[in-house]
């Protein structure tokens, strides 16, 4: 079991310094969710910002940003390992005297720890330019549990995906999607004031109550009505995730040895 720990921080390790050594990543990981944000709020803000009732703009968006910014690192998660999958890092990681499920535990690591430092970095910048959170203790540290149950979550997807795929460049396109869902949510505007079919759509979709219960935690201190159901999807999405991508590795490890 130590063993096991061991392996898996250093392989982390590895996957984290490849993150701080290339300025294209913190672009996109980091620096862009940032921009998204002071775009919505400044560009957007004063137009769109009226539709949110009571709630500052700002403030009704940091919880969307925050889940852009995690699907944002795995995205560059699910790359990474395809890089090393294509380059036959991993091939050779399985040769070496290392716990198995350390290869794939490294990169899940060094892709929540990053993921989640970014959140942070991200609500830091919202404080900066307004957001404020009536959350007491409990609610921040619900808040927190959420966010890294869904880090967890999204990065086993990126996982698997990033084995699934046969080129580095399709290894993150399944972000796409992600992204789409984000958008069409209550991320940024109210679903009420989406068209009634998008709206049925919007609130039937994982994101939606994700980003729900995130912003009523941070906003109102409590998890709101819908917290069970993110709960639902975000350990669905885990479990099947997880056992997806433990396949596809065992499938993969069978023709790489036989």
């Amino acid at each position: 079991m130590t063993g096991m720990v061991a392996d898996t921080w250093t392989l982390a390790k590895r996957s984290l310094r490849h993150i701080t050594r290339s300025p294209d990543t913190i672009i996109t990981v980091l620096l862009m969710p940032i921009a998204l944000m002071l775009l919505f709020a400044y560009v957007w803000g004063g137009a769109v910002g009226r539709q949110t009732g009571a709630i500052g703009y700002v403030d009704f968006i940091v919880p969307g940003i925050v889940v852009m910014t995690v699907v944002s690192g795995i995205a560059y998660a699910a790359v990474r390992l395809s890089i090393d999958v294509q380059s036959g890092i991993i091939n050779r990681f399985r040769t070496m005297p290392v716990a198995p499920s350390s290869i794939l535990g490294g990169q899940v690591a060094s892709s929540t720890l990053s993921s989640l430092f970014s959140s942070l970095v991200v609500l830091a910048v919202a404080w900066a330019i307004g957001f404020r959170s009536h959350a007491g203790l409990a609610a921040w540290l619900a808040f927190a549990a959420i966010l890294l149950l869904f880090t967890l979550a999204t990065t086993w997807l990126a996982i698997f995906f990033g084995l699934l795929a046969r080129t580095v460049e399709g290894a993150g396109a399944f972000s796409y999607v992600l992204f789409l869902f984000i958008f069409v949510s209550p991320a940024f505007v109210p679903t009420n004031s989406m068209t009634p079919w998008l709206r049925g759509f919007a609130e039937h979709q994982p994101m939606t109550p994700v980003v729900e219960t995130m912003r009523s935690l941070l906003v109102e201190g409590t998890a709101g009505p819908q917290v069970w159901a993110a709960l639902a999807w975000i350990f669905g999405i885990l479990v099947v995730s997880y056992l997806l991508a433990v396949a596809v590795y065992r499938r993969k490890t069978i023709v790489v040895t036989s």
